[in-house]
């Protein structure tokens, strides 16, 4: 037996022992931001209503802030049986195979977040999902966290201002192209890592929400932020496929009930918070932050693109094309 089937395998024989015994089926959900972030506080909504709905008969142990794996550890991690639930980004898929998930990543390509949730929590995005039960996970749902903003220690009004500068990056190679692009030079680095590496000057700057901004102190360590909301920022909350599917029917199923409840409250969540992010940001004065004119915007669109077009072999054009029909997006407009 390989390794990774022998830890399945006690993985399997822990959760039977469990369910035998009445002990508490114990779920390790791990995630890279922080408590107080959205994801982390749909964390806590989602324990809280799991533990009350099964009343008891599952714990879930929470581990924000890569409390237990590294960001790049933490599918491999997943996969293994280590831990149970993650709620990584789309990014993260494509390293397994499945790059479809990267359409997401594609700049400019929902007018809002209403209609990034049409297609998150349609039939795409459970097309999307079901694409994982090949690689032992269990696709659940979307939580839509809202769009990315640059900050940098350079002022970013138009794509140009990014030439030769360093940004960090989601590991994305829609990402990655898009950056490249206009001249930037992406970098992959770890969320964990990311405040002591602009912080050192190891890179000039990042795209995160508005939320991440805030909740991780950014803001300490950069001087500009630019309100270009270029790209969609979600989740994809998976499970291990071998444990999610030998969990009791009505243990499922209440877990299942919980989630959707959650999902709902965390868009809902996000929007607020991301609100009110901003707000506090502003409050610090510490960094300058610009919202681009309609001309600026204009410019932003049109530079980034053509990432859709050197993209679509890469994420699928039937999938991209599914969602531009269910968007009414054209990128021969722009």
């Amino acid at each position: 037996m390989k390794p990774s089937q022998l830890i399945i395998a006690c993985v399997l024989l822990t959760l039977s022992a469990a369910i035998s015994a009445q002990q508490p089926i114990v779920i390790k959900f791990s995630h890279v931001a922080a408590a107080n972030a959205p994801k982390g506080l749909a964390a806590e909504h989602f324990k809280k209503l799991a533990e009350e709905a099964t009343k008891g008969r599952v714990k879930i142990e929470l581990y924000p802030n890569s409390a237990l794996y590294k960001d790049k550890e933490e599918m491999e991690a997943l996969q293994l049986g280590a831990v149970q639930m993650l709620a990584p980004a789309p990014g993260k898929f494509g390293p397994l195979g499945v790059k479809e998930f990267e359409v997401l990543d594609l700049p400019y390509l929902f007018d809002n977040m209403a209609v990034a949730q049409r297609v998150t929590q349609g039939p795409v995005g459970q097309q999307l999902l079901k694409k994982l039960d090949a690689k032992g996970i269990a696709g659940l749902a979307f939580w839509d966290n809202g769009f990315r903003v640059f900050t940098s220690n350079k002022p970013v009004r138009r794509p140009g201002d990014l030439k030769g500068q360093k940004i960090r990056i989601q590991s994305s190679k829609v990402t990655e192209a898009q950056m490249r692009d206009v001249g930037a030079l992406p970098q992959v680095l770890a969320f964990g890592e990311l405040y002591q590496a602009l912080q050192t000057g190891v890179v000039d700057g990042q795209e995160n929400p508005v939320t991440h901004v805030y909740t991780q102190k950014f803001y300490e360590v950069q001087k500009y932020m630019s309100m270009t909301n270029h790209t969609y920022h979600g989740y994809v909350v998976i499970a291990n496929k071998k444990f999610w599917d030998g969990l009791p029917p009505d243990i499922r199923n209440a877990l299942t009930a919980a989630l959707k409840e959650t999902t709902a409250y965390f868009y809902k969540m996000a929007k607020q918070e991301d609100d009110a992010a901003l707000e506090a940001v502003r409050k610090t004065g510490k960094i300058e932050i610009y919202t681009p004119t309609p001309q600026e915007m204009a410019e932003w669109k049109k530079a980034f693109i053509k990432v859709h077009r050197e993209m679509e072999g890469r994420v699928g054009k039937e999938i991209l094309e599914s969602i531009y029909k269910e968007t009414g997006f054209d990128p021969n407009k722009l």
